[in-house]
């Protein structure tokens, strides 16, 4: 199959996946596509959300669409590395054998991430980064495809561990998703206080979804369009020349280079499931916000003004 016909074929079932995932989930339009297009391009999302969003849900229903293997890690202050990796054990032969953990999957749900202490958060970062885990000095590979969909809850932060900079950097997306509207929060309501019971069906193979991925990266992108995502994070670092004055009001720290990369990757998925062969400037606009929300750090006079990334971002454009 061409590179054309492919991307025909995934804007064909990127509909049908879609209707898959909305018998099921109501809403939430935009947190859908940017978990699709963080898969399609091979990447991990961060879902933050106040409880009874259907953030758990949402997750469980795309695994299920996508005909994926699915685990889910609860979170919480007494987890250890080992929970989630896996740890070696001595078998009636008195030999070492390796259990593994709930992390070899193709999507992980990771829940409250937040929730867990550092040292279990940062076993994460070699298995996002690498698709790999390494346990008691045994390199082990993750099936792929490999994706991690972790759950934030914003507004209750006692007994919380922030995630670092570093691991925030290694999420493509940062979702946000918000109430539904009246209507939608009506259908929600009719849809989960009868006896009925959906069924998901699947419309994608593990083969089919690694194969997406290479046609993503193959999509060419002209220069103009990443000199422009290239520019667009320069224009977040403070200490930068000739940036916007709200950067150097608002912002201690800017989005780092995996930033220009994921922009021009997620800008390629969006084009590609929208019909287009080749990103451009708009494409990049559309996913700036959730890729770059998550990678500046705003200062305490922005805190102070109620001055919201989506805000600093929309204002480099």
């Amino acid at each position: 199959m061409s590179d054309v016909a492919a991307i025909e074929n995934l804007v064909r079932k990127h509909a049908q996946l879609k209707a898959e995932i909305a018998k099921v989930i109501v809403g939430q339009h935009e947190a859908i596509d940017h978990v699709l297009l963080s898969i399609l391009c091979g990447g991990h999302s961060l879902l933050v959300g106040v409880p009874g969003l259907a953030k758990t849900l949402l997750i469980n229903t795309v695994a299920q669409a996508l005909g994926l293997d699915f685990k889910r890690i609860q979170f919480t202050p007494d987890l250890m590395p080992s929970d989630i990796l896996g740890s070696e054990i001595l078998d009636e032969n008195r030999k070492f054998k390796f259990i593994k953990g709930p992390l070899f999957a193709n999507i992980i749900l990771a829940d409250e991430i937040n929730r867990t202490p550092p040292k279990t958060q940062a076993a994460l970062l070699e298995a996002m980064q690498e698709k790999a885990v390494t346990v008691a000095g045994h390199h082990y590979k993750l099936d792929l495809p490999f994706f991690v969909l972790a759950t934030q809850n914003p507004i209750e932060q006692e007994g919380t561990y922030p995630l670092p900079e570093a691991q925030l950097d290694r999420f493509m997306f940062s979702i946000y998703l918000d109430y539904p509207s009246f209507e939608e929060e009506v259908q929600v309501v009719k849809n989960t206080t009868n006896d009925e019971q959906e069924i998901v069906n699947p419309v994608f193979t593990a083969q089919e979804i690694l194969d997406l991925q290479h046609l993503i990266r193959r999509i060419p992108v002209a220069d103009n369009v990443v000199e422009y995502a290239v520019s667009l994070v320069g224009k977040t670092r403070p200490n930068s020349n000739g940036v916007p004055k709200i950067v150097t009001d608002y912002i201690d720290w800017g989005a780092g280079p995996r930033a220009s990369q994921n922009l021009i990757l997620g800008a390629k998925a969006y084009a590609a499931v929208n019909g287009k062969f080749s990103p451009d400037i708009e494409d990049v606009k559309k996913v700036a916000n959730a890729i770059l929300r998550h990678r500046i750090v705003k200062n305490y006079k922005a805190e102070a003004e109620n001055i919201s990334e989506k805000e600093l971002i929309t204002a480099l454009f």
